[in-house]
């Protein structure tokens, strides 16, 4: 992945210009193009994931890689290194990557937000544009697969708040004395350690606010 200094947008207009950029990554190198996007927890990087993906889905075709997928399962790991890297099967999403973007099909874990576990493997094909998106989806493991990296970022008590709502609405199941401990304990200091690494390799920073 190339560094550069990174663009700083907001949300909306971001995905616009991430896109036409993917569209002259993929017509300039011939092959799949694989973006990475992350951000701390409910930053909206899955929402921006998604945006990027069907901004592009008219005219390419997409396949989208959520390293949630890549994580331990829970009741096996303690509770204060489940969000680590080291914890994740990052090698796994190194080589599924590598795949991908060599234009292979691979079978990628899938993980439940209910059972906090593994659940089983589903078949991904290859696609012109790969978006890898996650906690860590620009970690090292991942970034020297990337052509793009994208940082979302948002203030602190707007994630929290989201964070909330995606709770109440059942997205992931945890009761909000919990959600509130993981978040506290677990989500922000996994976040603290590795968030300047990431947002300073990011080509483009978006402002979620």
């Amino acid at each position: 992945m190339n560094q550069a200094k990174p663009k700083f947008l907001p949300f909306q207009i971001a995905v616009g210009a991430i896109a036409a950029e993917l569209d002259e990554v993929c017509i300039r190198e011939g092959r799949s193009v694989v973006v990475g996007v992350t951000g701390a927890v409910a930053s909206g990087k899955s929402t921006f994931a998604r945006r990027l993906s069907e901004s592009v889905c008219a005219r390419r075709t997409v396949a989208v890689v959520s390293t949630d997928h890549y994580l331990p399962n829970y009741d096996e790991t303690p509770e204060h290194v489940r969000d680590m890297p080291e914890s994740s099967d990052l090698a796994r999403l190194s080589r599924d990557l590598a795949e991908l973007r060599a234009g292979r099909a691979t079978e990628i874990p899938q993980w439940s937000f209910e059972t906090h576990s593994r659940v089983g493997a589903r078949l991904v094909e290859p696609a012109e544009i790969i978006v890898v998106e996650g906690l860590h989806a620009l970690h090292e493991r991942a970034r020297s697969h990337l052509d793009l990296a994208v940082f979302v970022e948002a203030p602190r008590d707007v994630r929290w708040a989201r964070a909330v709502e995606r709770e109440r609405a059942g997205d992931r199941p945890w009761p909000l004395e919990y959600l509130s401990h993981f978040f506290e304990h677990v989500a922000e200091p996994t976040y603290a350690k590795h968030s300047a690494l990431y947002r300073n390799q990011a080509h483009w920073v978006v402002e979620n606010r």
